[in-house]
């Protein structure tokens, strides 16, 4: 109410209630508003959801904005998908995943779950990542189970079966994230299950190497190929499917910097190129001569995500580094290391293509510039 401080506006959700696509309109207790939601068609009240609620359709929704106008703020945010169509060249084709053999006793995504994701353009790896975790989702409940009719209650059972089956945050959100695109954006009811609790985020620090660590991981790369691929992973913060994708027009010698097409975010951005690495890589093109992909297979294809994490290890365990080392790892150790050097945030969240500078700040926790200098305590200690 305006006199607790709350603005006068209806906000519009989703629901589904008796196998029907229904407009909810939540609103804080008031006269004027409550007298009009009244005078609506068919408005009915749900207990379930605390709201009133009428059916979904055109008409009702354009009656909602003529009834509030002038009165109160309608608020959408919740109701029309915002979020934009991918605007990547590259196609998505989910074939393999549609056409496999019926599996007895289990079911397949159904067919507008893989067209959604072909026409909103989603990488693949996160196309994957969804099939198999909604499939994961529907067969979790009996096949004569209409997908529509699953509410909010049996969905938090099924993210609780997760939990204590002992799944990971990651997991148990990216299957939030699979089921919440089912409903909201396949079937357009933005927001439906709005009461879904998330895991609370673990704030973990990256874990980074020493310059030093890292020089000798490359010192213990011999294989010239596997050397430039390493290299490249550090001097350029580069994540490993950003690696694989680099073409050879990416190598933008005269400017000395690297072209990164639709990393993270489907954003293109440019990146540091090494001078010393520059050496490798010509020497390198002359030896391997690549036709597409700056890094191919053998025929020709582009080079495996697994393999570059399989050259990482082996020549960190070369280099005697006790610790389990991932591609990724390099990319933190870049960043970190330009921190420790002096480079300022704004300019590393440039090089690493992060959204937000929030991201970018993780690393001034694991950077140890000005940290070394402090005295410890224990150390004061008179001998």
């Amino acid at each position: 109410m305006k006199g607790q401080g709350h603005p006068k506006q209806v906000t519009l959700k989703h629901l589904y209630i008796e196998n029907q696509k229904m407009i909810g309109l939540l609103f804080y207790p008031d006269k004027i508003i409550q007298a009009l939601v009244k005078q609506l068609p068919n408005v009915k009240w749900s207990t379930q959801y605390e709201m009133a609620f009428i059916p979904n359709n055109d008409k009702n929704l354009n009656l909602i904005f003529d009834t509030f106008k002038g009165v109160c703020w309608v608020n959408c945010s919740h109701f029309f998908p915002n979020k934009p169509i991918n605007i990547s060249n590259e196609e998505l084709s989910v074939d393999s995943f549609r056409k496999r053999k019926p599996k007895a006793g289990w079911r397949y995504c159904p067919e507008d779950f893989y067209q959604k994701l072909e026409i909103r353009k989603y990488a693949l790896n996160t196309a994957k990542i969804y099939i198999q975790l909604f499939e994961k989702f529907i067969n979790h409940f009996p096949e004569k189970e209409n997908l529509m009719d699953l509410n909010e209650y049996k969905i938090r059972n099924y993210l609780q079966t997760l939990v204590q089956s002992g799944k990971s945050d990651s997991y148990v959100n990216q299957s939030i994230n699979a089921i919440k695109f089912y409903y909201e954006v396949v079937h357009e009811m933005p927001n439906r299950f709005y009461s879904i609790e998330r895991p609370i985020k673990t704030e973990s620090l990256p874990r980074v190497l020493s310059q030093e660590q890292v020089f000798r991981i490359i010192d213990n790369t011999h294989n010239l190929k596997h050397r430039c691929i390493v290299s490249l992973l550090y001097s350029a913060g580069l994540r490993r499917g950003e690696l694989i994708d680099l073409k050879l027009e990416d190598v933008i010698s005269d400017r000395m910097l690297l072209r990164v097409n639709n990393g993270k975010g489907r954003k293109d951005r440019y990146t540091l190129l090494s001078e010393s690495i520059l050496a490798d890589l010509r020497k390198y093109y002359k030896r391997y001569k690549p036709l597409k992909y700056l890094f191919e297979g053998v025929s020709g294809e582009k080079y495996s995500a697994s393999s570059v994490g399989k050259i990482v290890v082996r020549s960190a365990r070369k280099a005697k580094i006790i610790q389990r080392v991932t591609p990724h790892m390099l990319r933190h150790s870049f960043a970190t290391h330009l921190l420790e050097n002096g480079i300022d945030l704004r300019q590393i969240q440039s090089l690493l293509g992060h959204n937000t500078l929030r991201t970018t700040e993780i690393y001034t926790h694991v950077a140890v510039r000005g940290m070394n200098k402090i005295k410890n305590p224990l150390d004061l200690r008179k001998t």
